[in-house]
């Protein structure tokens, strides 16, 4: 990111399912996920380009951003949306 301050990004641990969809879907791998905690975790912050994407799939709403310019969103995965459909 360019700005001098990255993204904020903030995974709700007691909204978070685990089921992953943040790190499959992250086209910058921002995510990682605890297999002690089996929860998803924000592991590169830095490296976030604010598409949203994760926070438009997460089926529980536990993903949240900050400090970020509002674009269009110009990320989105088509069909790995259609999979996940049966989720949200």
């Amino acid at each position: 990111m360019t700005s001098s301050s990255p993204v904020e990004i903030t995974v709700h641990d007691q909204a978070c399912r685990g089921c992953e969809i943040c790190v499959d879907i992250c086209p910058t791998k921002v995510f990682r996920f605890n297999e002690e905690k089996r929860l998803c975790e924000v592991d590169h912050a830095e490296d976030c380009i604010a598409c949203l994407s994760c926070a438009y799939l997460c089926p529980s709403g536990a993903i949240s951003h900050a400090n970020y310019h509002a674009v269009k969103n110009f990320y989105r995965d088509r069909e790995f949306s259609q999979r996940m459909g049966k989720f949200l």
